[in-house]
């Protein structure tokens, strides 16, 4: 059995050559902290030494400077509130006027609103004496835990990115996502939000978004209208396909010519025969269509004799 020595003297030698870094290290953190001390004690004695009226002076003095500092920050804080929505009431009307994707108009001025607003509460607290350096490499430092505490907003700004570049939805796109239908409102920074039926106003993650299954009902502009209507058993198949074409004919929404409407047989129940009426229109009538078939196939179905069963049981006695 051999022992290869060489790893541990290597991290020896390591050892050896950071430590006069350590001590170098060391050395300055107890000047820094001598010197501090010294400066606090220094304060001290002139305070001792002074009179009653000359500390009332200083503490004016002093709340003078605090209240002018808070003053400065407050207008700076004002003012720059103000000038981040004009540059935002420029971009937009910028992006208006070219003619620029909603989707992408949105996401940019949720992208400069969290930028500029950042910028103006780093001013504003260096308008109140507050070093930012050292707030800045705090956050520098903490890097790693704040990527980690952050890593869904970080998945959910990328899947912002991600749509705006392929585009599987824009803004006034009619969308299904995860039992939320509804109409795409605005596209943000990280998240989306939809305007369901209902007028609720449903805010999705990005992230979650982009990776799920997604069905755009506007993408290609025309919809399906499927109505399963039960008759009973005996009935007159022809004069139902007959009366519901007829219906179909007489409405101007209808898509008649490249997709044809069309009357079948779908299914044998227990108790009725489905008819299944089917025809194309463009999305935006698909509500208006649906609604509108259920009361006239009712009506015209009536008027032709043709009837709707119920369920029943027929019971034979020996």
């Amino acid at each position: 059995m051999t022992y290869n020595f060489f790893p541990f003297l290597f991290a020896q030698e390591k050892i050896s050559l950071l430590a006069p870094e350590q001590e170098a290290v060391k050395s300055t953190l107890d000047s820094l902290k001598t010197a501090r001390a010294e400066a606090l004690a220094e304060k001290v004695q002139n305070l001792s030494n002074m009179s009653a009226d000359q500390i009332i002076s200083l503490l004016l003095e002093e709340a003078v400077k605090i209240g002018m500092k808070v003053l400065a920050a407050i207008s700076i804080y004002i003012i720059g509130a103000w000038v981040i929505k004009k540059i935002k009431r420029i971009i937009r009307k910028i992006m208006e006027r070219r003619n620029i994707d909603p989707s992408i108009t949105s996401f940019t001025l949720s992208f400069t609103t969290i930028a500029l607003t950042l910028m103006l509460i780093l001013m504003t607290v260096d308008a109140l004496g507050i070093n930012t350096n050292s707030i800045v490499a705090l956050l520098a430092g903490s890097g790693l835990a704040i990527g980690m505490a952050f890593s869904g907003s970080l998945q959910n700004f990328a899947g912002g990115i991600m749509i705006l570049v392929f585009k599987p939805f824009r803004v006034g796109d009619y969308v299904e996502f995860q039992n939320c239908t509804g109409t795409i409102s605005s596209i943000e920074m990280t998240s989306t939000f939809i305007i369901s039926d209902n007028g609720e106003t449903i805010v999705l993650p990005n992230g979650t978004i982009f990776n799920g299954m997604l069905i755009n009902h506007s993408k290609l502009c025309k919809k399906r209208v499927v109505w399963n209507i039960s008759v009973a058993y005996g009935s007159n198949i022809e004069l139902v396909r007959a009366t519901a074409l007829a219906l179909l004919e007489s409405n101007p929404d209808v898509l008649k010519e490249e997709k044809p409407p069309a009357v079948v047989i779908s299914n044998l129940g227990d108790s009725a025969v489905i008819v299944s009426i089917r025809c194309w229109v463009e999305h935006t009538n698909y509500w208006k269509t649906l609604y509108w078939g259920y009361e006239e196939i009712y009506k015209s179905f009536n008027a032709a004799g043709i009837q709707f069963p119920y369920p029943q049981l027929d019971v034979h006695m020996k």
